[in-house]
């Protein structure tokens, strides 16, 4: 045994794979709070993440570690705000609130959600003309076609298990877990329009049975706390994002070499530079960055959705 392992599973130009990674990260931090967890990526093909640790790191053992911690997620109030994140700003205050009263140094994981979600400072009118807070750039869904972001989050809570967490970390993707309410759609393979589909995808039988990686579909919920918003004046902006329209909106992330804890990745995550139409590759290698993905947001119908990535 040593103390790292790559994830081979994970390939970083995926963004629901670099969310996972980034959940994978944070969740053996909790798990592991004084083994000093960090997260670097090596190329093997691809851009696989490894995580490091100051003790020996084994796959079986990771699993169980993982899904353990995982666990404390069930029924957790942090993902109890609604279906869906466009709730009143009165609603999401007190949401706030109770967030903040529990959070303590050691745990801050409602507060860090609630900061990834939404703002309560920025509000926008919903199809109802009802004022709601503007929410993350990563939502995906909100409603429409029976699909709830927060619901859709709590199923997959629900039902990952050790072998789907083994499968998306250490195997090749086969999508072979049931897709229906079983993705948060960060992975550019949900983008399939309803021209292209063989069935209606509505009562779609093969939904049940294929589609989706779940196992990273879990490990990518708890990456979003890596990835805060922040209100500039009346907008909301989240961490890793440029662009407000349907059409302009992109993600942008790095790739780092050094084994970096959650708090610098946080701030890697965050550097302006990763922005520009072409990011300065070397003042960012002077940081450690040696790859930059950039993933367009799509819009389609009342969806969005993540195209494939392209190094920048």
């Amino acid at each position: 045994m040593s103390n790292f392992i790559e994830l081979t599973g994970l390939d970083g130009s995926n963004p629901l794979a670099f969310l996972a990674a980034l959940g994978a990260l944070r969740t053996l931090t909790f798990a592991w709070p004084d083994a000093d967890v960090r997260l670097s990526w090596c190329l093997s093909g691809a851009w696989h993440p490894v995580l490091h640790a100051a003790q020996p790191l084994q796959q079986a053992n990771l699993v169980e570690v993982l899904h353990v911690e995982l666990q404390r997620m069930k029924g957790h109030p942090a993902l109890a705000l609604g279906d869906n994140l466009g709730v009143p700003p009165s609603a999401f205050r007190e949401y706030v609130q109770r967030a903040q009263a529990a959070a303590s140094p050691s745990d801050r994981r409602w507060a860090d959600f609630a900061a990834a979600f939404a703002c309560e400072c920025a509000t926008t009118m919903d199809s109802k003309k009802q004022q709601v807070v503007q929410d993350t750039d990563l939502r995906t869904m909100s409603g429409a076609g029976h699909q709830d972001f927060l619901a859709v989050a709590r199923n997959i809570v629900s039902n990952t298990t050790p072998h789907h967490l083994d499968k998306a970390l250490f195997q090749p993707w086969q999508y072979n877990d049931p897709v229906e309410k079983q993705t948060m759609r960060w992975d550019p393979i949900d983008d399939i329009r309803y021209a292209l589909r063989w069935r209606n995808p509505s009562g779609d039988p093969v939904r049940k049975e294929q589609g989706t990686v779940l196992g990273a579909n879990r490990l990518a919920i708890e990456g979003l706390p890596l990835l805060p918003t922040i209100p500039v004046g009346s907008v909301l902006h989240t961490t890793g994002f440029t662009g407000q329209g349907s059409r302009d909106t992109f993600w942008t992330w790095p790739i780092w070499r050094e084994p970096l804890p959650p708090d610098l990745v946080r701030s890697l995550l965050a550097l302006h530079d990763l922005q520009r139409p072409e990011p300065p590759r070397s003042r960012l290698a002077l940081r450690g960055v040696v790859e930059i993905y950039r993933s367009q947001r799509l819009t389609v119908g009342k969806f969005r959705n993540f195209a494939p990535a392209e190094s920048v």
